[in-house]
């Protein structure tokens, strides 16, 4: 491991704690006067030690590419004269869609150099997306890579968006109209002025993935890379030198909780695999012959390499798994256990935040349990009228003191939605439409979003603890749990289920699944309904979309005439 000195003193009063009652009480973050993260942290490093590798890229094609700090700074600092010289400017808003190029890292300080606002957006795109992103935002230029569907849904967007003035393109299939990213880099000046930012100025937009209503833009001010200090180093564990992967595409903000800010503030070097499609047994051989020091994966990753022959794989440098963005189900945190020796340590968040909850190094794991509050919020269970739920009972995760002591990596604003803020800020604090329940040790025990419960004859069933039931069926590779429409009951609860190698759908299979379910939790949370499906809807970064499963069974619903008036 690198002997650099540590970067994170210029940020953190203390850097080590005794448990997790002292970092709950003492962690403070020391948030410098216009803190900028292309300044502050990568150009910081590259002074520090200009040898030090900030970033290793692999691709499925075999390329492999390692980057310094030194260099990342060079080349931001060209990719800033290039933004510049197509007329982006302070505040303008550039969106991407670079899934794991090297330029997505160079984009982002560029942008930051500039004082630009950066909205990393997914290859899987749409046109409708695109417009919708374009206008909302007034984007001002574009950078995309060369893959032909983000080129023809790019494309056929633009027409409709007046606001953008330039269209980057990273590859070798430059369009009609379209500007080659790396001839202007290679071209560019390697020297540039630093641009004054603000703390309270606008950094990054994300858009919210939309599952209640039109996305809304959540955004970010200059503090927020500070905020995931928590993120990477005292969740993720990462290490000054050691290489970190969080398996992630760039249009979403996992890339912003793993693969650039916090990790980089902590010294770590990124691992990317800039991957075509998501195939486990490459990607484990890939991960294996990077020697990992730390990785973090959604479930739905953990879920698929569980069924793969681990043992074929050298993973014995990673010390540290975590994982975030939906429940855990505990089969697969003990069957990646029983294969690896590494405990999968869960954390929650979201877009608009940092790392909330999490099963601190100090924490003695309870498995299911998300863990305990991160040291920067004041966080509580409240009930539908704002009071606090006692323990035991589930209630919405709202941070209290979002407005009154804003915490360090909390979004600043909805922007441009009113409607929004004010359903978020109704209990004074952020109200972040998850649920979850306390136990008398404090830990929190994650139920799912608002939505997702489903109620049934006067009960009401989170879908997580049904789905853990049902993970440990050997025919059970994925599922999603959620409510179905009945006519005598309201709703409910459907599996859909996609089965492992070696089995097939059949009616016997569904009445299994039923009464392992039934035998495994309370029987009337058992799956009334069965659905076995090839697929499961997903987000790119791989969570499962529930909504888009009830959304398609009403439809089916109604269609069959079955809806009560």
């Amino acid at each position: 491991m690198s002997q650099t000195p540590e970067l994170l003193s210029r940020f953190l009063d203390r850097i080590d704690f005794d448990s997790y009652e002292d970092f709950k009480e003492h962690y403070k973050v020391k948030v410098p006067e216009r803190f900028n993260f292309a300044y502050d942290v990568v150009d910081a490093w590259a002074e520090l030690d200009p040898d030090k590798e900030a970033l290793y890229w692999v691709n499925d094609h075999g390329e492999k590419r390692s980057y310094t700090f030194t260099e990342i700074s060079l080349l931001s600092k060209r990719a800033a004269n290039v933004f510049s010289a197509y007329g982006i400017q302070k505040g303008d808003r550039v969106l991407l869609i670079l899934r794991q190029r090297p330029e997505v890292w160079i984009a982002l300080v560029a942008l930051h150099r500039l004082g630009a606002v950066p909205i990393p957006a997914t290859f899987q795109s749409t046109k409708k997306d695109l417009v919708y992103r374009f206008n909302a935002a007034n984007v001002k230029a574009l950078c995309t890579v060369d893959d032909p569907y983000v080129l023809e849904q790019t494309l056929a967007a633009l027409p409709e968006c007046k606001t953008v003035k330039a269209h980057f393109v990273v590859g070798s299939s430059i369009p009609e109209g379209a500007l080659d990213f790396r001839k202007l880099i290679e071209a560019a000046p390697e020297t540039f002025e630093r641009v004054p930012t603000d703390n309270t100025d606008t950094m990054l937009l994300y858009f919210s993935s939309g599952t209640t209503g039109m996305p809304k833009m959540i955004r970010h001010d200059f503090t927020y890379p500070l905020g995931h200090i928590v993120t990477a180093k005292y969740w993720q564990c990462v290490e000054n030198g050691g290489r970190h992967m969080t398996a992630s595409d760039s249009g979403w903000a996992k890339f912003a909780w793993g693969k650039i800010y916090g990790q980089w503030i902590c010294g770590a070097v990124i691992a990317a695999y800039d991957e075509e499609r998501f195939h486990p047994d490459k990607f484990l051989q890939v991960i294996s012959e990077m020697k990992l020091t730390t990785f973090c994966a959604p479930p739905t990753i953990y879920r698929f390499l569980i069924k793969e022959d681990l043992t074929k794989y050298d993973l014995s440098t990673i010390r540290h798994c975590t994982t975030a963005g939906e429940p855990l189900n505990p089969e697969v945190f003990n069957r990646f256990k029983e294969a690896t020796g590494l405990s999968i340590r869960e954390g929650f968040g979201q877009s608009e935040s940092t790392v909330l909850i999490a099963n601190f190094p100090w924490i003695e794991q309870k498995l299911g349990s998300t863990g305990k509050p991160s040291p920067l919020y004041d966080l509580d269970i409240l009930d539908a009228d704002g009071n606090p739920c006692e323990d035991g009972v589930v209630g919405s995760i709202v941070i209290k003191n979002a407005k009154t002591n804003h915490p360090v990596g909390l979004f600043c604003e909805y922007l441009n939605d009113e409607e929004a803020m004010k359903k978020a800020f109704s209990t004074g604090g952020y109200n972040t439409g998850d649920t979850a329940w306390r136990d008398s040790d404090g830990y929190l025990w994650f139920e799912g979003r608002g939505d997702d419960i489903i109620k049934c004859s006067g009960y009401r069933i989170g879908p997580f603890e049904v789905e853990s039931a049902l993970m440990t069926h050997p025919s059970v590779l994925e599922c999603a749990v959620t409510a179905y429409p009945d006519p005598i009951r309201g709703e409910v609860v459907k599996a859909t289920v996609l089965l492992s190698r070696g089995y097939a759908p059949s009616e016997e299979l569904k009445k299994e699944l039923q009464a392992h379910v039934k035998a495994a939790t309370a029987p009337y949370k058992y799956p009334r309904v069965i659905e076995f499906v090839t697929s499961l809807p997903k987000t790119s970064s791989g969570k499962i979309q529930r909504n888009e499963i009830r959304k398609r069974d009403l439809e089916r619903f109604r269609a069959a005439g079955l809806e009560q008036e």
